[in-house]
């Protein structure tokens, strides 16, 4: 009876510890208690890795209390805001634009150690302001720094074009010392969910080391949905993503952090990857230009994904920037290292500088609205205002009329996530964490959907294939109105309804991911910030369809003010050099024009 009586009183003492786990942090992963301390509770192996990401800033760097408060209690964070908390030399050298910086550390006027130290203290207070950094590096930059002014100092010259140029990626990419865990609980302390590998911490994406032969230094590495299935950037270490430019909406996603860090000047550039718009959406919702390109051009190789084996519609990297300078540097720069002979994925092409000269007269096209959800006013007027300045630089617009997006509404999730996600779940259940709101429309009820039939999916492929053909035959077949006699250039067009959206308020992301169904090269333009004065919501407008009547009834002037209005110019596929010259001199002329 004695041990009868002491093990009802041990079950009962582990029923109190479960039901306590349970209020504390919701459901136990039950291995916890029954499978030999196998697992910790999530919430644990979260607050452990944001502990240690945050040791990685330096005492002096952290802001007080009082201004962390005050900037969650802001409407922006960016510009003024942010500039007024740095001291004068970190203000100055972050202030120079990414020409000056490669001027001054090329020339041996301005050492890499000084550009580093001021970009990853901006970085810091970016991170304590928006929490938009998975990992810090800091340590491991100052330290390349160094090395890259012992180099100048013994050969007199810099190491590469991109010397001392700091910069940050999607947690996507691996970087020798920073982990990556693509927001994933469960990746936390493995490779890719994998323990044991080996590989932990020593794997290197390829376009990582093109970077560092360049000269180019990672400070860290950007949050991201987990999953990157989503427009949205939320995760269970970080939380939701809100806009730097203003707080009240999304910085978009799947790569939200790197837009956000970029708005805040936090790196010098960034990368991020793109399947959907990930990169041009929050290009465009935190106001700074991208490159999305088209297959073939950046290595993405030993780089974490979701549906790794899916090849059709295949993720592509993204180059996010202060300018069009910026980004022509880094294709021109990633491209010199020839990274085909390393990655069979990567086509031959370097960086054609004939495709840069421009012709005395371009044909714009321009599509105001695809006929299934039209853009907010702000986005019209951005749109409107970008043909009018090509229009004074003597070229042509015409009206824009291809075939119609609803064949990338049909195509764009079969083949992306045709196979139900299953990579998905399993990475989520590694942790027991709960699935974040944004992607739980694919898991109903927390299950498995069903993947579509194989037969399915290469229907879905060949009608990719067709549309395809039918818009290129669109394309060419404008010659037959234009005054050149050529078919259109480049087309003005949405990169989505709105500006930043309102969270859980977006809803229709085709002016993005066709672009990848049509794997056309894409460069995002900020062009002018929402005005509520003059972005007056139309009562009479009728919407085209039920998502246009949900987009439409999302729009809030007042809310959106403030916030940037971007376009995106879409070039031929492969014509990427053709498309960021025609991004520049439509950026520059919009400068021009606001003086």
């Amino acid at each position: 009876m004695a041990v009868k009586s002491t093990m009802l009183s041990l079950t009962t003492l582990l029923l109190l510890s479960i039901t306590t786990f349970m209020l504390l942090f919701g459901r136990p992963d039950t291995s916890f208690f029954f499978g030999g301390l196998s697992r910790k509770c999530w919430k644990t192996t979260v607050a452990e890795k944001l502990e240690r990401v945050n040791a990685e800033i330096p005492r002096d760097w952290l802001l007080p209390s009082k201004v962390l408060e005050e900037g969650r209690g802001r409407r922006e964070i960016t510009g003024s805001f942010i500039e007024s908390l740095l001291d004068q030399e970190t203000l100055a050298i972050t202030s120079l634009d990414n020409s000056e910086i490669l001027e001054q550390t090329t020339n041996g006027s301005l050492t890499a150690v000084r550009v580093t130290r001021a970009f990853c203290k901006r970085a810091a207070f970016a991170h304590q302001l928006n929490h938009n950094l998975l990992e810090i590096g800091f340590d491991l930059a100052l330290e390349r720094a160094q090395e890259l002014d012992d180099y100048f100092a013994k050969h007199k010259k810099p190491l590469g074009p991109l010397h001392g140029l700091p910069y940050t990626m999607k947690d996507q990419f691996h970087m020798k010392g920073m982990e990556t865990t693509m927001a994933y609980v469960g990746w936390v302390g493995t490779f890719e969910g994998k323990k044991g590998t080996g590989k932990e911490g020593r794997v290197e994406s390829e376009l990582v080391m093109e970077l560092n032969s360049l000269g180019a230094i990672p400070i860290g590495k950007t949050t991201l949905i987990t999953s990157l299935w989503g427009g949205e950037t939320n995760n269970n270490f970080l939380g939701y993503l809100w806009n730097p430019h203003n707080q009240q909406l999304s910085a978009g996603g799947s790569s939200g952090g790197e837009g956000a860090i970029q708005a805040l000047r936090g790196s010098a550039f960034g990368f991020g990857t793109d399947i959907g718009g990930s990169v041009s959406m929050p290009a465009a919702f935190n106001g700074v230009c991208s490159m999305k390109p088209s297959w073939g051009r950046l290595s993405f190789k030993d780089t974490a994904n979701s549906a790794p084996g899916q090849a059709v519609l295949p993720t592509v990297v993204g180059v996010m920037g202060p300018d069009f300078f910026t980004i022509r540097k880094i294709f021109e720069a990633t491209l010199s290292t020839q990274p085909w002979l390393r990655d069979p994925d990567v086509l031959p092409i370097p960086w054609r500088k004939e495709l840069e000269e421009l012709p005395t007269k371009l044909t714009f096209g321009l599509l105001l609205t695809d006929g299934i959800v039209s853009p907010h006013p702000p986005i019209t007027r951005a749109l409107r205002e970008v043909a009018e300045i090509v229009k004074s630089l003597g070229h042509e617009v015409v009206m824009w009329e291809p075939p119609s997006h609803n064949a990338s509404v049909v195509i764009h999730p079969q083949i992306a996530r045709g196979d139900g996600s299953p990579d998905v779940l399993a990475n989520i259940q590694l942790s027991g964490e709960p699935i974040i709101p944004q992607i739980k429309n694919l898991f109903p009820g927390g299950k498995l959907r069903a993947p579509i039939p194989l037969p399915q999916f290469e229907n879905a492929t060949l009608y990719m294939k067709d549309f395809r053909k039918q818009y290129q035959a669109y394309w060419q077949s404008t010659a037959e109105f234009t005054r050149t006699g050529l078919p259109v250039d480049v087309v003005i067009a949405p990169v989505s309804p709105h500006a930043a959206p309102i969270p859980d308020k977006s809803y229709y992301y085709t002016y993005s991911s066709i672009v990848n169904v049509l794997d056309l090269p894409a460069a995002v333009i900020p062009v002018t910030l929402v005005d509520s004065k003059l972005d007056i919501f139309d009562k009479n407008y009728k919407p085209f369809t039920e998502k246009d009547r949900l987009t439409w009834q999302a729009y809030d002037a007042d809310k959106f003010d403030g916030t940037p209005a971007s376009v995106q110019i879409l070039g031929q596929r492969w014509e990427e050099e053709k498309v960021v010259a025609i991004a520049r001199m439509i950026t520059e002329a919009l400068k021009k024009s606001k003086m």
